[in-house]
């Protein structure tokens, strides 16, 4: 017997499994399959010691997600000389307190922090193609999107204020400094891109010369941002949103980055160049994902730990 338009029924059977068992893979392996990636980036003065950096990124935390929590805490065995955290934290109102103890044992370190519109605005089911459409229609978030209406607003402002006791800096739109034993690194961050809270000409003006390195923060790495960084002289801008494209192709990588970045730097290192001027870019994959879409695919949950040396 066959199937309707004379596919094999056998051949339609196997095409059904080989889905199912793709997307049990997916939602039940990869997207809990945590990792940590080192990357070392020759970005620092000449002279200056070796900085250990860990980047941790679009954690999307929902309640009850025990596996995540224990693995973001282990992560402060690494002892790092600071947390960059670029933002997207929640995927459900209720995970503030989560987050917070998925973070607390970071949060002893020296940090920085920029939020993602994940951070504000409650998650939303969404029909994954549309992503496809919109990379094709040039339009993301709320650049060229209308605003949702009926927006859930998480409640931020309690994981800010912990952020803030805890002594990490607050990088929206504004500059900051930490302050380690024997340096000072200066930090310029921006507010998310991705829901066009971005205020560049608040902090424009170039790397503070009075600190030992300066970088640059942002959530959503859009093109705009990334060449107002570079243009200001910045050497190493750091991002996530993209998660690494989430679901991507194996042998070809991902498919979108949910913003106007190209998808050869949807993840992991790589430069930007504007005006003769290159910055290093560093964009997470992050370690989580929407909750109405908890799948992965050829793209792990990950942090990094950056290691930033001198220039040769």
């Amino acid at each position: 017997m066959r199937a309707r338009y004379g596919i094999p029924l056998k051949v339609t059977a196997g095409l059904t499994a080989t889905a199912a068992a793709g997307l049990v893979y997916a939602a039940g392996f990869e997207a809990r399959s945590f990792r940590l990636r080192r990357v070392t980036i020759p970005v620092l003065p000449r002279g200056m010691r070796d900085l250990r950096v860990l980047q941790v990124s679009d954690i999307h935390m929902v309640c009850g997600q025990r596996k995540k929590r224990k693995w973001l805490q282990s992560l402060a065995g690494l002892r790092p000389d600071f947390v960059v955290n670029t933002g997207d934290n929640l995927s459900d109102t209720d995970a503030v307190p989560e987050v917070l103890d998925a973070l607390g044992p970071l949060m002893d370190f020296p940090g920085v922090y920029v939020f993602g519109s994940n951070d504000y605005y409650g998650p939303r089911l969404r029909n994954p193609a549309r992503y496809l459409l919109e990379k094709a229609q040039g339009r993301h978030g709320l650049n060229g999107n209308k605003p949702v209406v009926g927006a859930v607003h998480n409640p931020w402002e309690g994981m800010r204020d912990a952020f803030d006791d805890a002594g990490w800096v607050n990088l929206t739109n504004t500059r900051g400094r930490l302050k380690l034993p024997d340096l000072e690194i200066a930090f310029t961050g921006l507010d998310d891109p991705h829901i066009k809270r971005d205020r560049y000409e608040q902090v424009a003006g170039g790397p503070d010369l009075t600190a030992d390195f300066s970088l640059g923060v942002v959530h959503a790495p859009y093109l705009r941002t990334l060449d107002a960084f570079t243009a200001d002289g910045y050497g190493l801008i750091l991002a996530g949103h993209t998660h690494g494209g989430q679901l991507c192709v194996p042998f070809y990588g991902a498919l979108v980055t949910n913003c106007d970045l190209d998808t050869d730097r949807v993840k992991g290192l790589s430069t930007h160049t504007v005006e003769g001027l290159t910055s290093f870019l560093h964009v997470s994959a992050g370690c989580g994902t929407n909750r109405f879409t908890p799948v992965r695919f050829a793209c792990p949950p990950e942090a990094t730990l950056l290691t930033l040396t001198a220039r040769d």
